[in-house]
């Protein structure tokens, strides 16, 4: 397992259309050889696995990636499901720079995010 630092930044989307650097998120999750999210390992080292959510003009958020029991991924900001920020596909992804996911937000909009950076935690 290796603990990795992934940065997601806004991508293209009707309000933004040339995406956003001051939109996005910041996360900590163990990714296996191939890039893809470690369930396993995730068990092993959930506390680590933090999250940021930046947006221009709103305080960061700072909270968790949760691997629910339905399967899915989210990002979670306080206990229970409310705030959660499910993923879509998120454990079939490969998170290397240039790839995209989808996160749906806290307004129930799922927006596109491209994947800028990924690389070793340090710690």
């Amino acid at each position: 397992m290796s603990l990795q630092r992934i940065r997601l930044e806004l991508a293209r989307t009707p309000e933004f259309p040339n995406g956003s650097r001051e939109h996005g998120y910041e996360f900590v999750a163990p990714l296996d050889a191939k890039g893809h999210l470690d369930a396993s390992s995730w068990a092993a080292s959930k506390a680590a696995c933090t999250v940021r959510r930046f947006w221009a003009n709103a305080d960061d958020e700072h909270g968790v990636l949760i691997h629910r029991r339905d399967g899915r991924w989210a990002f979670s900001y306080e206990p229970g499901e409310d705030d959660d920020e499910p993923i879509f596909r998120f454990d079939k992804h490969v998170f290397v720079a240039g790839e995209y996911v989808s996160v749906t937000e806290h307004d129930g909009v799922a927006r596109p995010f491209q994947v800028m950076d990924v690389r070793p935690l340090v710690v």
